[in-house]
């Protein structure tokens, strides 16, 4: 079997001179990185928009893309907007991180005045033609969001299918420039959709809701190490067996869209396919949830039979039980391994314990940077990991550079590495802290980051794990 390196960099994270990454030339410019690095894979994480907490796993819906990411410079270029206009609505805040709250009120600004400015073309007729099925009712929901009489008017739902057109315009000019380059984009599926989206709106009989469109429970994960409490994320419990009547028709609908934007596809919480953590709705944290059963392979065969075989890793994370094990076994996806878990004494997470059949990481976006991580372990707790790694001479701040490698040299299929990661960062670079709000998924590249000696140095740990294109 082949064996493969990608890194993990979040479309927001990109170098921009706006405020947040984007399809811009710094999207092009890292896809160059890469190739230049030995890469053949970039994983990034949702491209829906935003949500609660300014998460990328909270969306007002499944399948429509973040505005945030439609290229600055292309609508300038096509004369929607001036240089200076888009200089005038730079966010970036001071730490060079994304600033939401700003975010919000210029990006969308300026993105009226591109949409004034514009006339709906044959191109556009054709992509809301080819996506009426999800995006007139998101258009319509987004648009009674700001109707104050609760009318949403006609030229409001027509600017968001704007923004859709010229978002999925410019993700497909960057994935064919990716492809062409030999890089495959893996995307991000989050298991849940939000309370607040869409999807709920439009199909709630799809969902757990009670005859006033409320949750009767609500998601989330139970106590661990990350949360005490556990996580309660409130999005609303899908009704399996209204899925399975349709034959899982909206699910098949939800991976072929995926497919349409990404080369592979990343299914966050996979776990809750198997059983699902359901927690009263209204309770005050997650200690009191219950286990229940979910649609399990019946849904993966429906999906194998519409779709043929597509490429899928499965985020098999978490309070992981036997079945859990053996639907991802028969699913045949590939199942993730983080090296964090395994020198922290989760034995199967040890790199050369890793199958053929997996994607191994360093760390995800939920854990802390491999230097955060190593900071936080003692003295006598940092000679065990040398030990396992016959190491003893490596400098403790480039401890990360050889954990790094023993990835690069395990067995696993593909081995991703966040950028971070690679740049040596600390709690500064963390993206997300589970079960905390405020000041997540922020973190942002520079362009002086994205520099030749970093590809070169990435080159070599790609070379030395045998993992170059």
């Amino acid at each position: 079997m082949k064996r493969e390196a990608g890194i993990l960099l979040p479309v927001s994270a990109l170098p921009s001179r706006y405020g947040i990454g984007g399809f811009d030339r710094a999207a092009y410019e890292f896809v160059d990185f890469l190739r230049e690095a030995g890469q053949s894979v970039w994983q990034i994480l949702p491209l829906g928009p935003t949500g609660y907490g300014d998460s990328p796993y909270q969306s007002p819906s499944a399948f429509a893309g973040n505005p945030y990411f439609i290229s600055l410079e292309r609508l300038c270029e096509d004369g929607l907007l001036s240089e200076e206009e888009c200089r005038e609505a730079d966010c970036t805040s001071d730490d060079g991180g994304v600033d939401y709250g700003d975010l919000y009120e210029k990006r969308n600004r300026l993105l009226r005045k591109a949409f004034s400015r514009s006339r709906q073309s044959a191109e556009q007729l054709r992509f809301e033609e080819a996506h009426r099925a999800w995006l007139e009712d998101y258009a319509l929901f987004m648009a009674r969001r700001i109707a104050s009489d609760g009318v949403p008017s006609a030229e409001e739902m027509a600017y968001h299918r704007f923004l859709q057109f010229r978002f999925f315009e410019d993700l497909g000019a960057l994935r064919r420039y990716a492809n062409g380059k030999g890089i495959r984009i893996v995307g991000d599926l989050p298991i849940y959709v939000s309370l607040d989206s869409a999807d709920v709106c439009f199909s709630p009989e799809l969902f757990e809701l009670n005859a006033n469109g409320v949750p009767t429970a609500v998601a989330g994960c139970p106590p661990d190490g990350f949360a005490p409490k556990g996580q309660l994320w409130g999005n609303p419990l899908y009704d399996w067996q209204e899925h399975e009547r349709t034959g899982y028709a909206w699910w098949i609908a939800r991976l072929s869209h995926a497919f349409s934007m990404v080369d592979a596809v990343r299914i966050d919480h996979f776990r809750g396919f198997d059983s699902y953590y359901a927690i009263p709705y209204g309770a005050p944290d997650a200690t009191q949830g219950e286990w229940r059963r979910g649609p399990g392979m019946s849904l993966f065969r429906a999906v194998r039979e519409a779709l043929g075989e597509r490429e899928i890793i499965a985020e098999d994370l978490g309070f992981i039980t036997d079945s859990v094990r053996a639907l991802v076994r028969e699913s045949g996806f590939a199942g993730m391994k983080i090296l964090q878990f395994g020198f922290d004494g989760e034995e199967e997470h040890l790199p050369h314990r890793y199958g053929e059949n997996s994607v191994a990481f360093t760390g995800t976006h939920d854990n802390p940077t491999l230097c955060e991580w190593i900071e936080a372990h003692s003295e006598g707790e940092i000679a065990r990991i040398r030990e396992s790694l016959w190491d003893f001479f490596t400098p403790r701040e480039r401890l990360y550079e050889v954990l790094i490698a023993s990835l690069m040299r395990s067995p696993s299929r593909l081995a991703i590495v966040p950028m971070q990661d690679y740049l040596g960062l600390g709690a500064e670079g963390r993206m997300n802290r589970p079960a905390s709000l405020g000041n997540n998924w922020r973190w942002r590249m520079t362009r002086a980051q994205m520099s030749g000696e970093l590809a070169e140095k990435i080159f070599r740990l790609t070379r030395i794990g045998g993992r170059l294109p």
